[in-house]
């Protein structure tokens, strides 16, 4: 309907402007006139006759600033109580970002790091780790640990859903919560595991 409009519309402009054409024998050209007549209104000048004042382009965009600030913002997030399914979707696309942005941050350090006589090679790496106390490497393995395991638990709960099961709404909130109890429990284990 869109498409049959766009024609009908572009057809009338094309009768308005070359009235000979071959299709204008099928619009009636007096309404289509009147229909496109450019739009203008006039009003009176209460106080003189003269032009009005030209206003400084940097004036209208300080005008239009002050504009904006008086516009209200939609409240968006904060009217809604946080509810499991779209926290856990926006943390899911959070650590993606995080643990792709994470490698391809160490894998160019990785590649540049002998032009700058940097010393991040895998010995280098471990030596440095097995340096630390316990207590600091179990907490960077758990830092580590926890986007890592959301990300691949999540991931497992979203094929679930491409299959076409899991979709009703306690389905789906019993599914959020058993990815965040395995995600804690998998990522303690994985920052225990040979500390």
């Amino acid at each position: 309907m869109i498409t049959q409009r766009f024609v009908q519309q572009s057809a009338r402009r094309i009768c308005l402007q070359k009235p000979t054409s071959f299709t204008c024998h099928r619009f009636p050209i007096a309404p289509i006139a009147n229909a496109y007549k450019p739009l203008t209104q006039s009003r009176p000048s209460t106080l003189s006759s003269a032009p009005a004042e030209t206003v400084p382009e940097t004036t209208t965009h300080s005008i239009l600033a002050a504009q904006r600030l008086n516009r209200p913002v939609s409240p968006h997030l904060t009217i809604y109580q946080p509810q499991i399914p779209w926290v856990l979707s926006g943390l899911n696309r959070i650590t993606g970002s995080a643990l792709s942005g994470g490698f391809y941050i160490f894998g160019f350090a990785y590649l540049v790091a002998p032009y700058l006589g940097l010393h991040i090679e895998s010995t280098a790496l471990a030596e440095a780790f097995g340096s630390l106390p316990a207590v600091v490497r179990g907490g960077l393995k758990f830092v580590v640990a926890v986007p890592f395991s959301f990300h691949c638990i999540n991931g497992v709960r979203h094929l679930v859903w491409d299959s076409g099961r899991e979709f009703a709404n306690k389905q789906v909130v019993r599914s959020g919560w058993a990815v965040v109890g395995l995600t804690a429990v998998s990522s303690l284990g994985l920052a225990i595991y040979g500390t």
